[in-house]
């Protein structure tokens, strides 16, 4: 653009007269979209399924083992996870000797994108929460636990704490203060990666994970 266009274009936004702001939005119709607490993690399984996530239900206690035995029960070779974080540590000690090799996210990722896209089998991470009005995961990718455990394996592993699922996205912004500590990249899933042709044909896996696996802790 030339300098003097651009000098016109910037002078008249200097110049404009400024307009009154707008009414507060309205988000009464958010507030009001509510489920009995009882409601919110057999709701969200139902959301999910119908989309092809598939769940393996297990308590706070037993849940490394049960994450160790669908991965024995798959056949799996491998299964990556972020070793900085606590689900992480636990998982790590009390995975079996006879279990699928373990693969920790402790490297830079030039160090290890052979092994990541060719080797492992299956990503595990953690979740935020859930969100019981649309049936879906939500992730809170870190330094420790990178996106890419979710996206490159062609199995992700979710593990859901099924006491923190949100109403709605606006009540999960609004109860954790997203305003103050939103991450760079917060994410929403609901189910497997899937993408359709012209023709509407379903094909998965395409952009990610082919299989999303929720690890869903039940009360015991």
């Amino acid at each position: 653009m030339p300098e003097n266009a651009r000098a016109r274009i910037l002078a008249r936004l200097r110049d404009a007269p400024a307009r009154p702001a707008g009414p507060e939005p309205d988000f009464a119709v958010m507030a009001r979209k509510v489920h009995p607490p009882a409601d919110r993690y057999p709701r969200l399984r139902r959301l999910m399924e119908a989309v092809r996530a598939e769940f393996v239900e297990t308590t706070e206690a037993a849940w490394p083992g049960a994450v160790a035995r669908f991965a024995a029960a798959e056949g799996l070779r491998s299964l990556a996870y972020g070793r900085g974080t606590a689900a992480g540590a636990r998982l790590e000690a009390a995975w079996p000797a006879s279990g699928p090799r373990l693969v920790p996210y402790d490297r830079p990722f030039e160090a290890w994108k052979r092994d990541l896209f060719e080797d492992v089998d299956a990503g595990f991470t953690t979740t935020r929460g859930g969100l019981a009005e649309t049936g879906g995961l939500i992730l809170w990718p870190s330094p420790e636990e990178p996106r890419l455990l979710s996206l490159v394996p062609p199995i992700h592993l979710a593990l859901l704490d099924t006491t923190r699922i949100h109403d709605s996205l606006w009540h999960a912004v609004r109860a954790e203060a997203w305003a103050g500590r939103l991450p760079p990249n917060a994410l929403l899933v609901s189910g497997p990666s899937k993408t359709a042709d012209i023709e509407q044909t379903l094909a998965y896996g395409v952009h990610g994970p082919k299989r999303l696996v929720v690890v869903a802790l039940v009360p015991a």
